[in-house]
């Protein structure tokens, strides 16, 4: 087990040969974030800068033709700060390359899920994220035990195959 900091982080996914998941299970993330609180206030707010970095650390493995995707699994109704993430959603991850889709947690009762959120590199390498009760990101544990990155893989596969693409999401 090893943590990885954000540049090790961008380091994996820029060494992805072919594949960058991510699943996310959580209803709340990051709720001191002032985008977040200034969507929640009704109040302007420019996430260019922030955007474009994702879309700078994404812009090779994409060019690469390396396929990310983001399942996200929300409650329902949803939560305000999935509202937000809904809206945010084009310009933050499908603008900088990535697909997403989304699927309401009634759906992923039967699925075997791992306990927290995770990327996984290629198949071979599970970066699992923790956070705090209300959202706020602790670390993260990286995993390259075979059993492991099957569980993920194979969790990832099947809420994908369930969720409904983010276009075609409507918010309850």
């Amino acid at each position: 087990m090893a943590t990885a900091t954000r540049n090790e982080f961008a380091e994996l996914l820029e060494s992805a040969q072919h594949s960058a998941v991510h699943l996310e299970t959580r209803d709340v993330y990051a709720v001191g974030d002032p985008f977040f609180q200034a969507w929640k206030a009704g109040e302007p707010f420019d996430r260019s800068e922030r955007d474009q970095v994702w879309k700078e650390i994404l812009v090779g493995p994409v060019s690469r033709g390396v396929e990310i995707r983001r399942a996200r699994i929300v409650s329902e109704p949803v939560s305000d700060y999935i509202r937000y993430e809904h809206s945010i959603t084009v310009y933050a991850n499908i603008a900088a390359g990535e697909q997403v889709r989304w699927l309401s947690r009634r759906l992923a009762s039967d699925l075997a899920l791992p306990g927290n959120d995770f990327w996984l590199f290629d198949g071979e390498t599970a970066v699992f994220n923790h956070f705090t009760g209300d959202g706020e990101w602790v670390g993260t544990e990286v995993l390259v035990d075979p059993a492991v990155t099957r569980l993920c893989a194979s969790a990832f596969d099947a809420v994908w195959d369930r969720a409904t693409p983010h276009q075609e999401y409507r918010l309850s």
